[in-house]
């Protein structure tokens, strides 16, 4: 850790001798390696105090960019419980912690507190490992890494309220490192999800608010990128639509052709505000932001949602206006069967 290899952006950071280690102390900043590593597949390695502090200090690899990597985070407020750490794609600038939940991405791992903490991820191509302290086994699979694997380089984030020290780091390039776990590949989407969407380019959410009919003035202007979804439905909408404090706000559409005029549910969820418009009337809204309801709703997505939707025969059009306050941009939808409609 010294400190003509790194390039630290933000609040403050010093490098000294903590508890025996050469280390980085950072609070609410970010450290690059100055050498770019090309790092695609291999071993990463280091250690971390950790204290009952709330944060969530990580490391990101495979960096193309200022804001488009992968990452892997813990939180040791939460050690021991479902969501003690975190892994999460991030893609132009906007992690996803909100889509990305749960089993797949988290493990309940007991931290040892006011110590060094040894963290070691394994990656190989769109895998990934986890092993923290003296697991023989590692505490998470990943079974897909969402970023498309490409070399890039490494470096730390003090994320959150509470600084912490990095130490011992070690880099292992492996063209095909071995995986302990049983390598399960992510499920298929079910019948009746919306495999894919045209996405637009970010807008203000002011353009859509109060408004009730869509006309020139929301679709004049767009440009359009199809993302397809993800198990289980997610179309992160982050990976074509760039957030910043002007545009927060991203149209998702869909042709909905039916063969004859007939009402059908269709259950969707979204993060983190949403407006629902058929043929260009609207038919619903929701606000499922961080604490949005109380101090501990999260805010993570899914199919807790549903609207009926009004077709008619022949082709409807589908719009969702999607705003992002943070921690993942997307929405999902499925009907629960396509009996007499396609969707494109």
């Amino acid at each position: 850790m010294s400190p003509e290899l790194w390039d630290v952006t933000g609040a403050g950071h010093v490098f000294e001798t903590f508890e025996g280690k050469q280390s980085l102390y950072l609070f609410r900043s970010r450290a690059n390696l100055k050498t770019e590593v090309e790092f695609l597949n291999g071993i990463i390695e280091y250690d971390i105090f950790v204290t009952e502090r709330r944060g969530f200090p990580g490391v990101r690899f495979r960096i193309q960019d200022a804001g488009n990597f992968e990452e892997f985070y813990i939180r040791p407020h939460q050690s021991g419980n479902p969501d003690a750490n975190q892994y999460t794609p991030v893609f132009n600038g906007l992690t996803g912690w909100q889509l990305y939940y749960g089993s797949r991405y988290a493990a309940p791992v007991t931290y040892k507190m006011n110590a060094w903490n040894h963290i070691k991820l394994v990656i190989v191509n769109s895998e990934a490992e986890v092993y923290i302290n003296d697991m023989e086994q590692p505490a998470l699979y990943i079974a897909e890494l969402k970023r498309d694997p490409a070399s890039g380089s490494i470096g730390f984030n003090g994320g959150g309220p509470s600084p912490f020290h990095v130490a011992d780091l070690k880099i292992t390039k492996v063209g095909n490192p071995v995986l302990k776990s049983k390598r399960t590949p992510m499920p298929d989407l079910e019948e009746g999800v919306i495999r894919s969407w045209q996405v637009s380019n970010s807008f203000p959410e002011k353009k859509v608010d109060g408004v009730f009919q869509l006309g020139r003035d929301q679709k004049q202007g767009l440009t359009w990128e199809n993302i397809d979804s993800e198990f289980p439905g997610y179309a992160n909408l982050a990976r074509f639509a760039k957030i910043n404090a002007q545009n927060n706000t991203t149209f998702a559409k869909v042709i909905i052709t039916s063969d004859k005029e007939q009402v059908r549910k269709l259950t969707y969820g979204f993060s983190d505000r949403v407006r629902v418009y058929l043929n260009d009337k609207i038919l619903a809204g929701g606000n499922d932001r961080f604490t949005s309801r109380d101090y501990r709703f999260l805010g993570t997505m899914g199919y807790f949602d549903e609207v009926y939707l009004p077709l008619k025969k022949g082709k409807n059009e589908l719009w969702v206006a999607v705003t992002e306050n943070f921690g993942g941009w997307a929405v999902m939808a499925r009907f629960d069967n396509q009996e007499g409609i396609k969707v494109d």
